[in-house]
């Protein structure tokens, strides 16, 4: 294993899954795997670890190791077992293959040390990720899956572009800092949109709640944060970046008021954690960079937990909207308590694992003098903690009980899934040490001083108050959030007018002429055929020496004209030489 790329694993197992009818096989390759390659991270692979390749002259490095990689590959294995886990009851196999093939690519990205693998690893988790959007069986699955692949693939090409002008320029095939020449910035603007930064992010509050229950767990874990990645390896201390991650910051927490979908609420608040990351990206320092991989590696577990919680409301309920739902708490305890130790995680308190890693992302800003940085980001946490914290989960499972909804029990699997992701949550908070330990550059922060916990628990409590004041008035209304999406959803019917469809059409009628051209070469070929007796029949040929004479001139023609067929071929191919 030591010298296997992780991603070989998991690709491999993608494949067993999608090949394999027998359900309780699959459930153990879909588990076995990311436990195996969590295995192999922990115990074999090595900071300075690699693997080299050769293809046509480029020198490739699929497997490239070090600590920066190390910790988003620990917890990309860690989200794709408790995914597999969450995913026990789930029966079908392309779904589960397709998992296990974004985790997997989502792995390799981390680990790739060149930008051709780099490449090819970014389009198949686009792909494998449209997948499970596409399965999701809402009614706005197939389009929401298709908007999602159709934003991600423009994004490859500009990140495809810049790569190419990179190496066009003389620069390096390894992957590094990049410099602010065009091709930087082409790379910059293809991880800029998987990493949902505004006005680039719609993708992510358009697409994620629409896949099934299962896939909107893996879809929380690995896009953006593969993007915080690439962010960290290639545009470190670029300060453009910190203005862009405060305005993720702000931007998602106001958007997450406005909504009524309790996934769409949750897929804003993702933007709105992966500004903090983006945040500490721009600020470049060593224990910004920390903060970055740290809150990264705590929102992959805590809002992991936060989807299985409301997916598991979902699947209870077949309801997913606030203002459907309410007073079903005394019929899903157990559900409500997993999920609110993810919702103090996300809100930073004490002795929970958000805490540790968001904190870290704030003390970079102070080191750095960023008192406008600070303040922005306290004020995001206020409304995450009363949008995530507070409002979700009360008006899912609080309030007035309500008969007329009928719940279900919830798979054995979901639960178990959420109780492990909730004791990391409790045990990166209680032990942050643990979390420290792996990360990138030596850590010299302490979250547990008394300024901190006092000033974090009076922020959190009077938002708390507030938030009890105000109830009636965060209650969700079924209306329709514009976002910058409306841009490309208005620009969908010119865009398949003016291009998708005159390109299909020229396509389509050279398709045609292929395929004419080759049918009548292909009776052209066949001897005695209905072709060469057609053109015979044409010049005459049969009609003066009979039937049986024209077949017998197809099966053996003279020796002169087979000559003469050979010498018209090879002076045909020695023209193109010629001419090339």
């Amino acid at each position: 294993m030591s010298s296997l790329p992780p991603v070989v694993i998991m690709l491999i197992a993608a494949a067993l899954v999608a090949l394999i009818p027998n359900l309780n096989t699959r459930r153990l390759i879909t588990i076995g795997a990311p436990l195996l390659v969590l295995g192999q991270l922990f115990w074999v692979l090595d900071d300075g670890s690699s693997w080299n390749l050769t293809w046509l002259s480029l020198e490739l490095e699929p497997l490239h190791v070090d600590r920066l990689s190390l910790v988003f590959g620990y917890v990309f294995a860690i989200a794709a077992t408790l995914g597999g886990i969450y995913a026990w009851h789930l029966n079908d196999r392309f779904q589960q293959s397709a998992a296990l093939g974004y985790a997997g690519t989502s792995i390799g990205v981390v680990f790739a040390g060149d930008l051709l693998t780099l490449i090819l690893f970014w389009e198949l988790m686009a792909l494998t990720s449209a997948y499970l959007i596409w399965a999701g069986g809402f009614p706005q699955s197939k389009a929401a899956g298709t908007r999602y692949l159709y934003v991600h693939m423009v994004g490859g090409s500009v990140l495809l572009a810049g790569i190419l002008l990179h190496l066009g320029a003389g620069g390096s095939l390894d992957f590094t800092i990049f410099e602010g020449s065009i091709a930087g910035w082409l790379i910059l603007g293809g991880f800029a949109i998987n990493a949902a930064i505004v006005p680039l992010h719609a993708w992510l509050s358009d697409a994620y709640p629409e896949a099934g229950i299962t896939g909107s767990v893996f879809l929380s874990a690995f896009t953006t944060r593969t993007a915080v990645y690439v962010l960290a390896r290639g545009f470190a201390g670029w300060e453009l970046l910190i203005f862009l991650g405060v305005i993720m910051a702000l931007y998602g927490v106001v958007f997450a008021v406005l909504e009524n979908d309790i996934r769409r609420l949750l897929a804003y608040h993702i933007i709105s954690q992966v500004g903090y990351m983006v945040t500490a990206v721009g600020i470049g320092t060593e224990v910004a960079l920390n903060g970055a991989a740290s809150h990264a590696f705590a929102h992959v577990i805590y809002k992991g937990l936060l989807f299985m919680g409301a997916g598991a409301a979902i699947y209870a309920t077949g309801r997913r909207t606030l203002t459907a739902l309410g007073g079903i708490s005394d019929r899903m305890r157990t559900v409500v308590i997993l999920y609110m130790v993810g919702a103090f995680a996300i809100s930073a308190f004490p002795l929970f694992s958000g805490f540790v890693s968001k904190s870290m992302v704030i003390f970079a800003a102070e080191e750095e003098h960023m008192s406008w940085v600070v303040a922005l980001l306290y004020l995001a946490s206020v409304g995450t903690f009363l949008h995530t914290g507070l409002k979700l989960p009360y008006f899912i499972w609080f309030g007035p009980r309500r008969d007329d909804i009928k719940v279900n029990p919830v798979p054995r699997g979901m639960i178990i899934a959420m109780f492990f992701a909730a004791a990391l949550c409790v045990g990166i908070g209680v032990y942050p040490r643990a979390l420290y330990d792996v990360l990138p550059y030596a850590n010299h922060y302490e979250p547990y001083t008394s300024d901190h916990i006092v000033s974090t628990l009076q922020m959190l409590g009077f938002t708390a108050i507030g938030a009890w004041l105000l109830r009636h008035k965060l209650k969700g209304e079924s209306s329709v959030t514009l976002d910058t999406d409306w841009f490309y959803r208005k620009a969908q019917t010119p865009v398949r007018v003016l291009i998708q469809h005159p390109l299909e059409q020229f396509f389509t009628f050279f398709e045609r002429l292929v395929h004419f051209t080759a049918r009548k070469l292909s009776l052209l070929a066949m001897v005695p055929t209905s072709g060469w007796a057609g053109i015979l029949k044409r010049i005459g040929y049969a009609q003066r020496n009979g039937n049986e004479a024209a077949l017998a001139f197809l099966s053996r023609p003279p020796i002169g004209i087979v000559i003469a067929a050979i010498l018209f071929t090879f002076s045909i191919i020695f023209l193109i030489g010629a001419l090339t």
